[in-house]
């Protein structure tokens, strides 16, 4: 679904550029793209991390996995392909949103590798940060906050990550929160350090 179908369409360049955008906010355009296992805390991390951010006098905005397939990508499924489609998009969507000069978080399970690389490579050099929130299948299992992996443990649900289907964990995210032994604040905090230290925010 990647090849280009649109015929006689030219890039447009516009006078105001990402320079000036960052400049008026007093920020940097970013994507932190958190992936790991349904119920290891993508959701809730990204939404402290955003309020921390907030806080901070940033401008943040969270694309979450689920709130966007109500909308954006309701048409699309579980498959693999509607998966790879599902990335697809939302990675076109978080690199328009950095490019505007929003700190821009993603919470999407993304279980593979090839399709998250597909936005590092969109995102400009430093711009895209992997988040691995990390925590255990049985923690997550524990958890269970949708009640998904009970269904799918039931037969109920095909395709599901981590029970039926595959989860590729990053091999070098430049986050690794490890909810398993960390509290919301503490993963937060470690994110927002990073933003710093990579001199994406100042405070």
């Amino acid at each position: 679904m990647n090849e280009q179908r649109a015929t006689n369409v030219v890039w447009h360049d516009h006078k105001v550029e990402r320079k000036e955008r960052e400049q008026l906010l007093k920020q940097k355009g970013v994507i932190l793209w958190f992936t790991g296992l349904s119920g290891s805390g993508k959701s809730t991390v990204a939404n402290e991390v955003a309020y921390k951010l907030q806080e901070m006098g940033k401008l943040a905005y969270i694309l979450d996995g689920d709130n966007i397939r109500h909308g954006l990508n309701k048409d699309l499924g579980f498959s693999p392909e509607a998966r790879k489609e599902n990335i697809r998009r939302i990675s076109e969507v978080a690199n328009l949103f950095a490019d505007a000069g929003l700190i821009t978080l993603t919470a999407f399970i993304s279980p593979y590798a090839k399709d998250r690389n597909f936005c590092r490579k969109l995102a400009r050099e430093g711009r895209f940060l992997e988040v691995y929130t990390k925590a255990s299948l049985e923690t997550c299992e524990k958890r269970d906050p949708k009640g998904m992996y009970k269904k799918a443990r039931a037969g109920e649900i095909k395709d599901f990550t981590g029970i039926n289907a595959p989860y590729e964990e990053p091999e070098n995210p430049e986050i690794i929160i490890d909810t398993d032994n960390e509290t919301v604040d503490e993963s937060a905090d470690k994110v927002i350090k990073k933003l710093e230290d990579l001199g994406l925010i100042k405070r």
